[in-house]
């Protein structure tokens, strides 16, 4: 049985085209499973996993949940707000308490950047990463490749645009490593204030006008205006934000081709997606949501494998 070449999924940087393309082909299998009047499988019967926010997340954390019972795994949930964290326990005590339970992988968010490698280093359980600060989201950048693969057949030669608050994204960074390791083009997209100031160095295209970076992709993925990170204003107000960024049905009418729209979730709607495009034939987000238990499914069980 083929393997992936890390023991951990601390963010799509370490992971190989080879890595990627393993994933995807396993998560081909269990979405038939998910799609069985049956949707379990015994793939993980023996192991435990522990579920480690220490951030607030909805579809993320169902998402694991669900894709570790459809693979019958035991699993405990861990929230920071209800646990001695509160009290001035450290990351790694918390951490090294829940293992002392057995438990053989460990899901977590974090709002610091790198807290996953940290851990990583000094425990022998696999870690996934689930989300780290303004880091990476390795497997919301696997799902919306998986999802773009299942739209247009590859991914490879597709232009893929990532609009919105590039700045405070996670998911962007590791959208951009995945789509660039599969070989697709990709473009950034927004007010200038929340573009990073090195985002060029990554290898991509930079477009401020979002009108040009829509005809330019057969993709966009359009991002939330991550308001709990930013601690100053980037732009005037979010009318003017929705006024200049913000996608709606007609704009993608107006275009002369039909694109792929995706978010990543949560949608403000209004803001960056109108509800008539959010909710129309260009848009995808749905089976981002499907695919993403499919992909959870297949990362946590080859995981378990090494």
């Amino acid at each position: 049985m083929q393997q992936l070449s890390v023991k951990h999924l601390l963010g799509i940087k370490g992971l190989t085209r080879a890595d990627i393309e393993l994933i995807f082909e396993t998560a081909d299998t269990f979405k038939e499973v998910l799609n069985r009047p049956i949707k379990k499988v015994p793939s993980l019967r023996d192991i435990t996993v522990a579920n480690v926010f220490f951030e607030n997340s909805t579809r993320t954390r169902l998402s694991f949940e669900l894709a570790q019972k459809r693979l019958s795994a035991d699993v405990i949930n861990f929230s920071s707000s209800s646990s001695s964290v509160k009290k001035g326990e450290t990351l790694l005590d918390t951490v090294n308490n829940i293992l002392a339970m057995k438990v053989d992988m460990i899901v977590m968010r974090h709002s610091s950047p790198g807290s996953p490698h940290f851990l990583a280093k000094h425990i022998k359980a696999n870690i996934v990463n689930a989300g780290d600060g303004t880091h990476e989201h390795p497997t919301q950048a696997l799902l919306d490749a998986f999802s773009i693969r299942e739209e247009h057949g590859e991914v490879a030669g597709k232009k893929v645009a990532i609009i919105g608050d590039i700045l405070h994204s996670r998911v962007a960074l590791s959208n951009i490593f995945a789509l660039q390791l599969l070989g697709a083009e990709v473009m950034v997209c927004g007010p200038i204030t929340l573009l990073p100031k090195y985002i060029k160095e990554l290898g991509v295209k930079v477009e401020l006008d979002v009108r040009k970076a829509l005809q330019w992709c057969d993709v966009a993925n359009v991002l939330r205006i991550q308001l709990e990170r930013q601690q100053i204003k980037y732009f005037p107000s979010l009318r003017e934000y929705s006024l200049y960024y913000g996608i709606n049905k007609k704009l993608l009418d107006s275009l002369d081709k039909k694109i792929t729209v995706m978010h990543p979730g949560p949608i403000n709607r209004g803001v960056e997606l109108s509800s008539d495009a959010a909710d129309s034939d260009h848009s995808i987000i749905l089976n981002q949501v499907e695919n993403g238990v499919a992909i959870r499914m297949a990362v946590m069980y080859l995981l378990a494998q090494n």
